[in-house]
């Protein structure tokens, strides 16, 4: 496969940052996915408020299944704690949604500004090393996507929840520390 030959003449490191990226990216949609999953589960897709999150959910597929393929494509190894984190993501969404409409969209305000950054992180690191023009290109996009579900987020007032500062900043720790986690295991 020409995939493979061009994976063998990366540099260790360079090798080791691209598996880094489609390891967490791939662990971080799917748990994506599983937030809106548990959001859901309370907020029913027929109802005005639930075809809102219905709309990010189905994005959020769009980019599982594309690092599924990156996975597949770059022969990557999931992360070892995949189950662990689509539970997370399910509890989370879930948790948040039982607190009211206000509290969900405040759990996606936190992990969408933390996710915009990461992958704004990547897209330089991986301009800055001229690597995986395609993954850049996909990086760059679903960091737009990502934008968007932060502000719907904030336009639906996530910001007046009660408890914001502290939900926030919770959540946006469980995120930074499930990426770190992610990238070694």
């Amino acid at each position: 496969m020409p995939t493979k030959k061009k994976n063998k003449s990366l540099s260790g490191e360079d090798k080791k940052l691209i598996e880094e990226i489609i390891r967490v990216d791939h662990a971080g949609e799917h748990g994506a996915t599983q937030i809106y999953r548990g959001q859901l589960a309370i907020f029913k897709e027929n109802t005005e408020f639930g075809k809102e999150i219905k709309e990010m959910a189905d994005q959020e597929e769009i980019h599982k299944s594309t690092f599924d393929e990156y996975i597949v494509k770059e022969n990557v190894k999931p992360t070892a704690l995949f189950p662990f984190w689509n539970l997370a993501g399910y509890a989370l969404g879930l948790g948040t949604a039982l607190l009211g409409k206000k509290a969900a969209m405040a759990c996606t305000v936190a992990v969408e500004e933390v996710i915009g950054q990461h992958y704004e992180e990547q897209a330089k690191e991986l301009s800055k090393r001229k690597l995986k023009p395609d993954l850049l290109k996909t990086v760059k996009k679903f960091r737009e996507d990502e934008l968007e579900h932060h502000d719907t987020g904030v336009e639906h007032q996530a910001e007046m929840t009660t408890g914001y500062v502290l939900l926030s900043k919770t959540i946006k720790q469980l995120c930074y520390t499930a990426i770190k986690i992610t990238k070694k295991y």
